[in-house]
């Protein structure tokens, strides 16, 4: 996976975080220092999450190495689909915790609450990618969570609305396009050796 696609991937997982740390800081006004720490909670766990899915598809690689590329596909297109038909259905869902919780502990749930996808495509990820691939890929991914949740503070806090329907809805078809070239490729095109961020070639 190239590192545009890398990207773009932590792009398309990082929608709720936009979301939900841009509807938190409306309601609950946010100081920076909170936001800080909820978009740093986010990035953790849109990273973490995947790398757990990655650990799984890569023991479970050996298992189905005939049959991954479909594997993974399906869970790129299940997710990307699920996303779809959210946006679609412009479902109204509580952004926010009971206030009776600490804030801490909020945060922590909404990031658990928000990578529940990213976990089964890192699934996807591990049954593709050499784990050092994969690391390189999540580490991304919580960074860009970061600093999307840092957006999302921010546009909350100028009462800036998100076009959450048709973010979810990209953010879909982005995740199917990926499912689907990672199909194509081991479909049309001989698999060569993985190779790392850096040119490192990996068996």
């Amino acid at each position: 996976m190239s590192f545009f696609e890398a990207l773009i991937l932590a792009l398309a997982l990082c929608v709720d975080s936009l979301v939900v740390s841009a509807t938190t800081a409306f309601k609950s006004k946010l100081s920076w220092r909170q936001g800080i720490l909820m978009a740093l909670i986010f990035g953790f766990c849109q990273g973490l999450f995947p790398m757990l899915g990655a650990l799984i598809g890569d023991v479970a690689r050996s298992f189905i190495e005939a049959v991954d590329h479909w594997v993974a596909f399906g869970l790129l297109a299940l997710i990307g689909g699920k996303m779809i038909f959210d946006g679609i259905r412009n479902k109204e869902e509580d952004k926010q915790s009971s206030s009776h919780r600490s804030p801490l502990i909020t945060y922590i749930l909404l990031g658990i609450a928000t990578s529940i996808d990213a976990f089964a495509v890192g699934i996807g990820l591990g049954l593709q990618e050499h784990l050092l691939v994969v690391l390189y890929i999540v580490s991304l991914i919580g960074w860009v969570t970061f600093l999307v949740s840092l957006l999302g503070v921010y546009l909350g806090k100028r009462n800036v609305s998100i076009p959450e329907r048709t973010a979810t809805i990209l953010a879909g078809v982005v995740l199917i396009a990926l499912g689907v070239k990672i199909l194509l490729e081991h479909l049309f095109f001989p698999v060569g050796d993985t190779v790392c961020p850096g040119g490192i070639a990996l068996a």
